[in-house]
């Protein structure tokens, strides 16, 4: 904290200084000003997750490693929270699992592996958050997408690409699919069905041969204005591969249908009469992609006044004399040959901005500009231009407006590397202009790898030195490493995702930003442009100001967690709260024993436990007087609801096709994991308990539109928060559960639970244990309309438990002991994933050599540190693939600097 007091002491003394030398005033407000701001940025400290993960891709076998660097202010590492959830999310947007990971001095170490039963080829997203993130609006979750693929049972490789051909009334959509099976030989003069599903309703359906080629061309339309929509569907092919057997593959429709969208944002917020305006633009895709785009600006009189040319990624800018009055639009010529006009922003007749020219490496030049109009309302006043960055003020000053045109330089040394937000404010502190800059200083952490020889052999030993240095002394910090063979893992080093991109660009703004890092792969005078108009484009994620002066922050809900803490209530049965009741907590593999008390509303909380995911505990009041006339309830845990991955423009539409190095070697590798096909034995079948045994459930249809079985509870603690991630088609709100199309329709009555044949309450759900349950059947609709009207709900939820075996007469005492005591409770609730550690095989033993060794990461530790002398090593073998090698490095000094090297090396 002695940073932010030092911070706030030389800002203080820079305010009494002016931009004008002849401007003697008040320096009050600004120190108010920058009093507040510096509070709420010191009392709030925004946390920041950054992941750095082993490979950008995976196949199914494969463990996903990664470490996680938590960062506060300044990027220092982080002392608030000591735990990080990591959540897998599919591209349907449930949720897969849920880690959770102690924090250590700012970070964290994790894997999970791809298994055959909870994953399948397709795209995933990692959301990583603390519970103290929470708190706040907009805040900086880490969000990456990446994609898996499949070779140990794979029977069916696809290629598809769209054709749109829609219309403004109707949606028509052309799919070419190519069908190959393992060995990429085409499916010849094969039978496929095809439908296409929108909100679990068909749409659309059909039949086709491929051709001698494996092709098929599917002709998909529907009205625009049709409830269920094509762009909104997935797309579901059946392929004949045999006479017996018959394979399904999906694809989205999403992006099928192409939109463009061009938007326009002048520099510092406004556009000014009378002043040359620069103006940012991004032409983008509904894909989240920019795309190429040049045109002209012309006014209402039609007269041309501008044209321009995108940069990069339909990112450009340009200068416009915008004249009072006028208007203007952009007519803009897409890559593909499409033009569309669109209107700049509104002429202000009156207005002052602030403009950056951010080009000379050593300073910030800054200029205040205002028009004729502004200045005469508001010469001798009072401004005041405050900048921040990585939640400290890093500068500030005022100004009396004497003249039209102020200009001054800041060094870039007064701020930490990132984006440096500029604010100009009047005297009353309102925000009138702001702008993005980046800060690239010179003096960064300079991480260097070395090996003794740049090639190496097969299965041989190798060795780097690293050497982590800042302004030429050697640095402690903390470093992950990951090895990959690159001839098997090729990747854009442009699109890349870094602790650099992650922690000093993506955290800060808001919406997702295409290939991060190429701003930072060699940068130069053509990238840092670039970069500056990427932040002209983009919207910053901070508190606003307004807020800070309103006193309008944050509530606080959830405190920086300290450990695992288990909360509840004690009650009579009768719901009256147990004041001063005593609880005893045992956790037997921990050997832990504490004793609790409640509150006077009979609320109690175990705090800072350390427990490992499958941990059981005990809670226990037996020890109070009366005890079998209480309950113990436990309270949830909270979670950010699961929305639309932002950063879907990563998907992968094609995963056979853009992984299929990956996966060859990967086919090889896990071939050992290949399962022979399914054997059928002809026996009596068991019949398995549905709603047809129950005559209450008489009247819904025989085969449900969604069924959930057992075994996919397994592990699942509290059953009703499972389901609200795992039944497709149903939404919970406010402790009910509705049937998604009609509740986003404005229809709120509830689905009706049905447990055993029995319509219960939905808290019933929670006293159930999720092993003892048969399957659940989830029924949208009701065909006849019986079971909803006569229970007035809509839609049903049947949960069947499994039928309890035949067993032996026991007597009443001990029908009692088996039933389930409210008043102790055993569970396990979700602990610390344990830590594994990736397996290195050495080649110095013989025996080991005549191993195949087709691994694609071939070395990962999270857990590098340099010493005093910022000096470290690791010593790995490589695999039996021939080719280069890349090590990559990323870290974190005790200062806050970030680190990140590439080395690549040739193995013969």
């Amino acid at each position: 904290m002695k940073i932010f007091r030092l911070s706030f002491l030389i800002l203080s003394i820079l305010s009494l200084l002016n931009l004008s030398s002849s401007a003697q005033t008040d320096t009050v407000s600004i120190n108010t000003l920058i009093a507040k701001t510096s509070k709420a940025l010191n009392d709030y400290p925004a946390e920041k997750i950054y992941l750095h993960f082993d490979k950008p891709y995976y196949a199914i076998a494969d463990t996903v490693w990664f470490k996680a660097y938590v960062t506060e202010n300044q990027n220092f590492l982080s002392g608030l929270s000591k735990i990080i959830y990591v959540d897998v999310i599919n591209q349907k947007d449930s949720l897969i699992q849920t880690l959770k990971l102690p924090i250590a001095g700012g970070v964290a170490n994790g894997s999970f592996p791809l298994d055959q039963v909870n994953y399948k080829q397709g795209n995933y997203h990692i959301r990583a958050y603390t519970m103290w993130m929470m708190n706040f609006d907009d805040p900086s979750y880490f969000n990456k997408t990446f994609f898996v693929g499949e070779a140990i049972d794979k029977e069916v490789k696809t290629h598809i690409t769209y054709k749109n051909t829609s219309t403004d009334k109707l949606e028509k959509i052309d799919a070419r699919i190519q069908f190959k099976d393992a060995n990429n030989k085409p499916y010849a003069n094969k039978n496929v069905s095809w439908q296409v599903v929108t909100s679990f309703t068909v749409i659309a359906k059909g039949r086709g041969t491929t051709d001698a080629n494996g092709y098929l061309t599917i002709a998909m339309s529907a009205n625009q204005k049709a409830e269920y929509q094509l762009k909104k569907g997935e797309l579901i092919t059946s392929i004949n591969t045999t006479e017996k057997d018959l394979v399904s593959n999906s694809f989205q429709l999403e992006n099928a249908i192409v939109t463009k969208d061009f938007q326009l944002f002048p520099e510092g917020g406004n556009l000014i009469a009378g002043l040359n305006n620069k103006v940012a633009f991004k032409a983008i895709k509904s894909d989240g992609l920019g795309i190429n785009s040049k045109g002209t600006v012309t006014d209402n009189d039609g007269k041309q006044v501008a044209t321009f040319t995108a940069q990069r990624l339909g990112m450009g800018s340009f200068n416009l004399l915008a004249e009072a009055g006028k208007t203007y639009k952009a007519s803009v010529t897409f890559a593909d040959g499409t033009t569309q006009s669109y209107p700049l922003p509104a002429v202000n007749e009156s207005g002052i901005i602030v403009s950056v020219d951010n080009s000379n490496p050593e300073n910030i030049a800054v200029k205040i500009l205002s028009n004729d109009r502004f200045f005469e309302q508001n010469q001798g006043k009072k401004f005041y231009l405050i900048a921040q960055s990585k939640g400290v003020v890093c500068y500030g000053a005022q100004t009396a407006l004497s003249t039209k045109e102020y200009s001054t330089t800041i060094l870039k040394s007064k701020f930490p590397m990132g984006i440096a937000q500029f604010t100009l404010f009047t005297d009353a502190g309102k925000p009138l202009s702001e702008r993005l800059v980046f800060v690239q200083n010179k003096n960064t952490l300079n991480l260097a790898l070395s090996t003794p020889t740049p090639t190496s052999g097969v299965k041989k030993k190798v060795k780097v030195n690293i050497a982590a240095k800042k302004d030429g002394a050697p640095i402690e910090g903390t470093f992950s490493v990951a090895v990959v063979d690159e001839s098997k893992v090729p990747s854009s080093e442009d699109g890349a995702t870094t602790i650099l991109t992650g922690l000093l660009l993506s955290s800060d703004l808001k919406g997702y930003i295409e290939k991060p890092n190429y701003y930072f792969n060699a940068p130069d005078a053509k990238k840092n442009a670039d970069l500056d108009v990427l932040l002209l484009t983009q919207g910053y994620r901070s508190f606003k100001y307004t807020d800070i002066l309103g006193n309008k922050l944050p509530k606080i809900s959830f405190l920086p967690e300290q450990g695992i803490d288990l909360t509840g209530v004690l009650r009579m049965n009768n719901g009256i709260p147990v004041r001063k009741g005593v609880l005893l907590v045992t956790i037997p593999d921990k050997r832990f024993n504490s004793q609790v008390t409640t509150d006077p509303v009979g609320n109690f909380k175990i705090q800072n436990l350390v427990l490992n995911d499958s941990s059981k505990v005990t809670v226990s009041a037996k020890y109070n007087v009366n005890y079998k006339a209480m309950t113990i309830s436990l309270n949830g845990s909270p979670m950010p609801g699961l929305t639309r991955n932002f950063s879907a423009a990563e998907e992968v539409l094609n995963i056979d096709s853009a992984l299929t190095t990956y996966l060859d070697n990967s086919k090889r590798q896990y071939a050992y994991l290949h399962t022979l096909k399914d054997v059928t034995i002809k026996a009596a079948t068991i019949p398995k308990v549905s709603h047809k045994d129950y005559p209450a459930l008489s009247g819904l249809s025989q085969i449900a539109d969604h069924e959930i079985t057992g075994d996919r509870l397994q592990g699942c603690n509290l059953l009703i928060n499972c389901l609200q991630t795992m039944m497709p088609g149903v939404t919970f709100m406010d402790n009910n559960f509705y049937v998604s199309r009609d509740y986003n329709q404005g229809n709120r009555i509830p689905m009706g639970i049905f447990i055993n044949g029995m319509n219960v309450d939905v808290n019933q759900i929670n006293t159930l244990n999720a092993n003892e349950i048969e399957s659940i059947e989830i029924f949208l609709r009701d065909q006849l309309g019986l079971v909803n009207r006569a229970n007035n709900v809509n839609g049903v939820i049947v949960i069947n438990q499994k039928k309890a075996p035949k067993g032996q007469k026991i007597s009443k005492a001990q029908l009692l002991d088996m039933l389930p005591k409210n008043y102790e409770l055993t569970f396990s609730p979700q602990g610390y994933n344990k830590e594994k550690e990736f397996y290195s095989p050495r080649y110095d033993v013989p025996a080991n050599m005549n191993r195949n060794d087709l691994r694609t990461t071939i070395y990962w530790n999270p857990k590098i540190v340099t010493d005093a002398t910022g000096n470290s090593s690791i010593e790995f073998y490589s695999a039996d693939g021939k080719g280069q090698y890349k090590v990559i490095i990323e870290g974190i000094d005790a200062n806050g600097n970030l680190g990140r090297s590439v080395m690549k090396y040739l193995v013969k």
